[in-house]
C-alpha cells in the first residue's frame, strides 16, 4: 500500500494554499482587465504588465475596486485614485 501522508501533511497544505492564493491573484487581474475593457478603457502594454504580474491579492483588490470608477488605465495605481469604500 503506497504511504500517502504527505497529501495530508502541513507542506502539502502550504502547497496548495500557495496554488489558491496564485489562483485568486490571476483571477483578479483578470477582473481588473476585464472591468477596465468594459469601460472601453485603453491599456498600456506597460500597465496590463503590471498588473498581471502583481502576486499581491490585497494589492489586486485594491486595484479592482478603483477600476470601476478611475479615467484612466494608470489611476488605479496613483494615491489620488477614488477612495476603495
Amino acid at each position: 500500500m503506497a504511504d500517502l501522508s504527505f497529501y495530508v501533511s502541513p507542506l502539502s497544505e502550504e502547497i496548495r494554499e500557495e496554488g489558491r492564493a496564485e489562483g485568486r491573484a490571476e483571477g483578479r487581474a483578470e477582473n481588473i482587465l476585464i472591468v477596465l475593457g468594459a469601460r472601453r478603457i485603453d491599456v498600456a502594454h506597460a500597465t496590463r504588465e503590471k498588473i498581471t504580474t502583481c502576486r499581491d491579492p490585497e494589492q489586486l483588490r485594491g486595484w479592482l475596486l478603483r477600476s470601476a470608477v478611475v479615467a484612466t488605465a494608470e489611476e488605479i495605481f496613483g494615491e489620488d485614485a477614488p477612495s476603495e469604500q
